[in-house]
């Protein structure tokens, strides 16, 4: 059993952990201001480690790969967007609305750093740019995910209005830009305690999940979410899924990437974040709408990684 559980992703078995304490032992009451807060202190520290651990040199290197960096921003941005915008419109009648408008709110999140990197260094990809690439996605995400994401909700339950804004940049955009100015007094020490600041990017991540799913269990989500509700939760999320995978890997062909860098397209351009996803997710939505609009998201999440390591092996394994 133990042997199973290690060979989980550790980030998936965090998740999974914090979705079942919300079912078991959600915050309610008066607790919820409390929670809340930690949460968005955490997700503060969050991003200011982010910050600090994306050194400027490696920005400004990427920005050198055109061929791979520009188009990867139109894909990530432009075209999974409006495959999360069309998913939604196509649901909105058969599903409940806060879980067909999730679709949107996946199609607007950037690619993850970690797994993106990872799986591309296993099929033998472009690993630097795939660090630079991702982590510029992220960074572009922290500007543009919550405005894209408004601007094609409109006012169907995701405008971004003015406090909204105020708190994504008090919480997300302010620490960021922090630590990168405290790079030069605290860059070496996260480098050097990476596994402490790892730690603390998945508790972060739970914190905000947890927090985000006892709304929803509070409100009681499953009764709002029906069989067929559920069947186009799967199914959605397969189409994304595949469109996002299949389309990342003909864009690059396209192009006519080399086959590191079109590894790199593939799983940069096809990964979702769930480390943005759901903080951002806390910040601009109540609990008990942000845990039912994450849903798309924890599901793809979760199968992304399942579907990335035998992708990359395969692709390894045809170079």
């Amino acid at each position: 059993m133990n042997g199973v559980l290690s060979k989980i992703d550790p980030m998936v078995r965090l998740l999974v952990v914090a979705i079942l304490l919300a079912f078991v032992l959600p915050v309610q009451g008066a607790w919820h201001d409390v929670a809340q807060f930690v949460s968005n202190a955490a997700v503060f520290l969050l991003f200011f480690l982010n910050g600090l651990r994306l050194p400027r040199h490696e920005v400004l290197a990427g920005l050198t790969n055109h061929r791979l960096l520009y188009p990867l921003v139109a894909w990530c941005f432009g075209v999974m967007a409006f495959a999360g915008w069309v998913v939604w419109q196509l649901g909105s009648g058969w599903m409940p609305p806060l879980l067909a408008l999730g679709f949107l709110y996946l199609g607007c999140l950037p690619s993850t750093v970690q797994s993106a990197t990872a799986y591309s260094s296993l099929a033998r990809g472009n690993v630097a740019s795939s660090v630079v690439a991702a982590a510029l996605l992220n960074v572009l995400g922290v500007f543009v995910t919550a405005p894209l994401f408004s601007w094609l909700a409109g006012g169907q339950g995701g405008g971004l209005h003015t406090d909204g804004l105020i708190k994504v940049a008090g919480i997300l955009l302010l620490p960021f830009m922090l630590g990168q100015i405290a790079q030069g007094w605290l860059g070496i020490w996260v480098r050097e305690h990476r596994q402490l600041a790892t730690a603390f990017d998945r508790g972060s991540i739970a914190i905000a999940v947890y927090v985000a799913f006892s709304g929803a269990v509070e409100q009681r989500f499953w009764a709002r979410v029906d069989s067929p509700g559920w069947l186009w939760l799967t199914g959605g999320t397969a189409v994304l899924l595949v469109a996002a995978h299949g389309g990342a890997w003909l864009l690059g062909g396209a192009l006519r990437l080399d086959r590191p860098n079109r590894i790199s397209m593939l799983f940069a351009g096809a990964q979702k974040s769930i480390a943005m996803g759901a903080p951002l997710a806390t910040v601009l939505f109540p609990p008990a709408v942000a845990g039912v609009v994450l849903l798309p998201i924890l599901l793809y999440h979760l199968a992304q990684l399942v579907i990335a390591a035998p992708l990359a092996t395969r692709l390894a394994s045809t170079d």
